[in-house]
């Protein structure tokens, strides 16, 4: 009862800043985080029951099938980043924004083997509304417990280190990729992915490029991939009006 509430005062507590839509393109509140205010356009069918989300420092398209989201989006800076020294809280919520047969809930990750994966980073937030948000379980994934502290943590690490060098806003879309038959926790079936991305991109560069790295505990992170193979990899047009490779 105590969590339910938690998540229910905390849903309105922001309701200004965020909302849920069927639209998977219906970001109007949290357009400024995309690349040319253009969120990501799915060109392959990807989960049924896709809803937008805005929070006050990302936004997530979440899927109502995988109980996951299919990519979160953030904008980042060198200033953002030197004021994100929020501390941690670890209070995970389940979104009371989401019907409650499309969200993940918290008893199923309990003794699945699979930690809470953050696709927006925790370090990455700058207020305490930010930081709080971020632990929604719409912005959460089933990720092997070493991935996600280890090689997962130095590719969050590494982006971050490149925004702080970087001459103005990069934008950062990082999601799950599942296997044909994923594999699933909990009695809600939560979908475990097969692959994590992380798409990084540099608009005074020009350039774009993602991580990508399976969900395993003994996964290496391995030299980027290209935006054009990420689009092919997942089916999704990340930048629509990106023109690179």
């Amino acid at each position: 009862m105590q969590r339910l509430l938690y998540a229910l005062v905390f849903a309105a507590s922001f309701a200004f800043s965020s909302q849920a839509s069927a639209d998977q393109n219906d970001f109007e509140q949290c357009r400024q985080i995309f690349a040319e205010q253009n969120p990501p356009v799915v060109l392959q069918p990807q989960a049924k029951e896709t809803r937008a989300l805005c929070f006050t420092a990302f936004a997530v398209l979440h899927s109502g099938q995988s109980h996951t989201p299919l990519y979160v989006a953030e904008r980042l800076n060198r200033n953002t980043l030197q004021a994100a020294h929020q501390k941690r809280k670890d209070k995970f919520f389940a979104d009371a924004r989401l019907p409650r047969a499309e969200r993940a809930e918290l008893d199923d990750y309990k003794g699945s083997g699979y930690d809470r994966g953050h696709m927006a980073p925790a370090a990455d937030m700058t207020t305490p509304e930010s930081m709080a948000q971020s632990f929604s379980l719409a912005n959460m994934v089933p990720q092997a417990p070493v991935n996600n502290r280890k090689a997962w943590a130095k590719i969050e690490k590494a982006t971050r280190k490149y925004v702080l060098r970087a001459q103005g806003d990069v934008y950062v879309i990082t999601g799950p990729v599942f296997d044909t038959v994923p594999s699933t926790i909990g009695s809600n079936r939560v979908w475990v992915p097969k692959h994590l991305f992380k798409l990084v991109y540099d608009p005074s560069t020009n350039k774009a490029w993602a991580h990508w790295i399976d969900n395993q505990d003994v996964a290496k992170a391995g030299a980027p991939i290209s935006y054009t193979e990420l689009v092919k990899r997942t089916g999704i047009s990340f930048l629509p009006n990106y023109r690179g490779s």
